[in-house]
Parts: structure tokens; sequence; C-alpha cells
């Protein structure tokens, strides 16, 4: 893709005892889209996003940045919360900047200003203990909005979450997206959460992982009437017979 901000170029890994997660991954990520990665547990999806957070460096192939000289931070959103539970809120979310050498006091307009997004200004004092699971994954959003990050990157943030709980974060990351500017990667097993997230999905085949298909959602408003329209339908569908394609034996 031409302006491409993050390009995977034939990448492989592979993991002792012999696993190979991804084998040959190629796809873009352009500035400000919000691209999911769909497909199958085990296809490696979440070995791509460590792979782009530089958690991993990839066996083969090459991981290429349009501009990384200035080191924009990267954001992660991890499956769970994973707060710290002797931790109120508003210290859990400063943790990033904190690690960063950053006081208290020098932390307080970008972690107040992080819990606004994210709609826990009064949470500040809260204990993870005393939190629902909606509000203590809209904590760990915070912490990762919290470096003013350039890309977001999430690991089926929501998948433990009831359906209204998960229905209202996804609206919630819209809006953020909205708010932010940021580019996003998103993993999911979901069909339904793809395609009402998504600028674009790209589909990928069980392991090891490589894409099959990437495909546009070019939807014209993403709100809860779209959840339920003939439109959204239809690109359930598509999407849907693409994963089933993808997961076909070779």
């Amino acid at each position: 893709m031409s302006g491409a901000l993050l390009s995977f170029r034939d990448v492989s890994r592979s993991y002792p005892g012999g696993v190979t997660a991804l084998e040959g991954l190629s796809f873009d990520v352009a500035p400000g889209e919000f691209l999911s990665l769909l497909g199958p547990s085990g296809c490696g999806k979440t070995t791509a996003l460590r792979l782009i957070a530089g958690l991993e460096r990839p066996d083969a192939g090459r991981i290429l940045w349009a501009d990384r000289t200035n080191r924009d931070p990267l954001g992660m959103v991890f499956q769970s919360p994973t707060l710290m539970p002797w931790s109120d809120v508003w210290s859990n979310v400063w943790l990033p900047l904190r690690l960063a050498g950053q006081s208290r006091s020098q932390a307080r307009p970008a972690v107040e200003e992080a819990l606004s997004l994210v709609g826990l200004s009064d949470f500040g004092s809260a204990f993870p203990r005393e939190l629902s699971g909606g509000m203590a994954m809209r904590v760990s959003l915070a912490r990762a909005l919290v470096t003013r990050p350039s890309m977001i990157l999430l690991d089926e943030p929501f998948a433990a979450l009831d359906e209204i709980t998960r229905f209202r974060l996804n609206d919630d990351l819209l809006r953020l997206r909205e708010a932010t500017g940021a580019t996003i990667v998103f993993v999911t097993h979901s069909v339904f959460e793809s395609v009402f997230l998504s600028d674009r999905i790209a589909v990928m085949t069980g392991r090891p992982g490589r894409i099959a298909e990437t495909l546009r959602i070019d939807a014209t408003t993403r709100d809860a009437a779209f959840r339920t329209s003939a439109e959204f339908a239809a690109h359930a569908r598509r999407v849907s017979t693409a994963l089933g394609a993808a997961m076909e034996p070779a």
C-alpha cells in the first residue's frame, strides 16, 4: 500500500518445539486507519502484535516503518486489564509515565486527560477490586492512551466481557479513535466486532498464520442502528465467507 505507516513483508516467526506461528505474513497499515486481524485462535494474531510492539523479533522477513526516527510511543492493551491490584486507578494509569521518569505532578495533566477520555475521571482513587470488568478494561485503555501514542495495539481486549459491555466499549473505542487520531491494530476472532470497528479486516489462515484476504468495510455510519442494518449483515456475510475459506485445508 502506498503511504503505509507500517508494512509486514513475508514475516515468519517460530518457537521452540517446532511451532510455526507465522509464515510469509504480509500486510500494510495506513496512517490513522483501524485495521483488524481476524482469525481463529492460535493463528498468530497475538504474535503479530508482539512483533509490531518490538516485544519479539521475526525469524525471517521484514517489518518496515514509514518513519520511526522520532520513536513515537505505542500503546498496547492486552486480553486482560493486567492492573496492579495494590495501586489505585490513578497510579495504574500513571505507570508508563512513571517508568519514563515523570513525577506524579509532571504526569498529572496527561493522566487526568486519559481518565477523562475513558469516562473515569471520578474513579482515580478506586482500586481494581472495586471495578467491574468493563471499568477495569477502561483503565487499561487509559494507561495505553496516557503516553499519547500514534498507534494503539489491542489484543482481544473485550473477549471476556458480556455482550452489552462489549458493545459499549466498542462504541467507546471508536470515540477514542476519533478523539486521538491514533492508528489502531485490533486482534479479534469475532466477525461482528471486526465489521463494526474496522476500516479494513485482514483475514488470517490457521497456523501458520498468513493473510488470506483483506476486506474493506465502507460503512456509512457506525452506531447502534448499524449493528442491526442490512448493510452490517451484508458486510458480516462477506467477512464470514472469507474467514471460512481461510480456514479450509490448503
